[in-house]
C-alpha cells in the first residue's frame, strides 16, 4: 500500500468516516482457541462443499483477523491475505507467526480491493472469499466486481453482503455514524443497543436451541463490528445473484438472513465459457 492510500485511511478514521475493524480485531484474537478455529473450518466446508481446498490457490480479500485464512491454510490451501486496514493486516500476520511461522505458501500484504492495479497481479485464485469486507469500501458495487473479476473460469466466490432492511438499514447506518463521531456518542450508541444485542438476542437465540458460536466468531467483538463498521452499504439477495450473472458467476449456494439485519452469503462459480 501506499503512503498515499495510508494517509487516506488515517484521514478516514479521524473524520468519523471509517471504524478501526483491525483494532476490534486485535481484541478478538485473545480469545482465539482451537474450538474457534475449528467452527471457521466447518463453516468453510458448509459452504463451499465438496470442491475442497487441499492444493487450491485461495485470496481472502478483506482478511479482517484472520482466522479464515487461517482455516483455509489448515485445510491444505495456498492462502494469499490482504485487507486496507493495516492492524487487521497484523492480526493475520500474528495467527500466520503462531501457527504457519515462515511457511511460503501463506501470503500477506497490506492492499485494498478498489486498487485494480494492484488485484491484477493476483492472477486468478481457485477460491476468492470476502465475507463482511466489500459493503464497508465505500464502493460496494466496484468491489464486488474487481473480486468477481478475480476469480478463475471453474473457480469459486464466496462473499458476504450486509442485507437491505430498508428504513431499518438507513437506522442502522446513522448508528454508526454515531458511534465513529467521539467517544461519548460511542458510549452512547454501545449501551442503547447492549440490551437487545448481547441479553434479548442470545436469549432468543437460547430458546430456540441455536445459541453457539456462529464461524467461530465472538459476539462481543461482532457487536462493536456491527454498531461500528463504516462505511456501511447493503443489498437485496437479488441484486447481488443478477450482478454476479452478469459478470459469468452463477449462484451456488445463497444462505440468507431473512428479514433480521446481518449477512446474506452467496457462493457463485465462473463459467468456464
Amino acid at each position: 500500500m501506499t503512503d498515499t492510500t495510508q494517509q487516506l485511511f488515517a484521514k478516514e478514521v479521524a473524520a468519523g468516516e471509517r471504524f478501526e475493524f483491525g483494532r476490534n480485531w486485535q481484541g478478538f484474537l485473545k480469545h482465539l482457541d482451537e474450538r474457534r478455529i475449528q467452527l471457521a473450518q466447518e463453516s468453510l466446508r458448509q459452504m463451499l462443499g465438496d470442491i475442497g481446498l487441499s492444493g487450491r490457490t485461495f485470496l481472502d480479500a478483506g482478511c479482517g483477523s484472520g482466522l479464515f485464512s487461517l482455516a483455509a491454510r489448515r485445510m491444505g490451501a495456498r492462502v494469499h491475505s490482504f485487507d486496507y486496514d493495516p492492524q487487521s493486516v497484523a492480526c493475520a500476520q500474528i495467527l500466520k507467526n503462531r501457527y504457519f511461522r515462515e511457511d511460503p505458501l501463506w501470503t500477506i500484504e497490506q492492499a485494498s480491493v478498489l486498487d485494480t492495479d494492484h488485484l491484477a497481479k493476483l492472477g486468478h485464485p481457485d477460491i476468492v472469499y470476502s465475507w463482511g469486507v466489500l459493503h464497508h469500501t465505500g464502493a460496494m458495487w466496484s468491489a464486488i466486481d474487481n473480486v468477481a473479476r478475480l476469480v478463475r473460469p471453474g473457480g469459486l466466490l464466496y462473499i458476504s453482503i450486509y442485507n437491505d432492511q430498508g428504513w431499518i438499514s438507513n437506522y442502522w447506518k446513522f448508528m454508526k455514524r454515531s458511534y465513529n463521531h467521539g467517544i461519548l456518542k460511542r458510549c452512547l450508541v454501545i449501551a442503547l443497543h447492549f440490551p437487545y444485542l448481547m441479553v434479548l438476542v442470545p436469549l432468543v437465540q437460547f430458546t430456540k436451541g441455536k445459541l453457539r458460536l456462529r464461524r467461530g466468531m465472538s459476539r462481543w467483538h461482532d457487536v462493536l463490528d456491527w454498531l461500528g463498521g463504516l462505511p456501511f452499504e447493503v443489498a437485496r439477495p437479488a441484486e447481488i445473484l443478477e450482478f454476479l450473472a452478469a459478470r459469468g458467476l452463477d449462484g451456488v449456494k445463497l444462505k440468507t438472513c431473512g428479514r433480521k439485519h446481518g449477512c446474506n452469503e452467496y457462493v457463485a462459480q465462473k463459467r468456464l465459457t
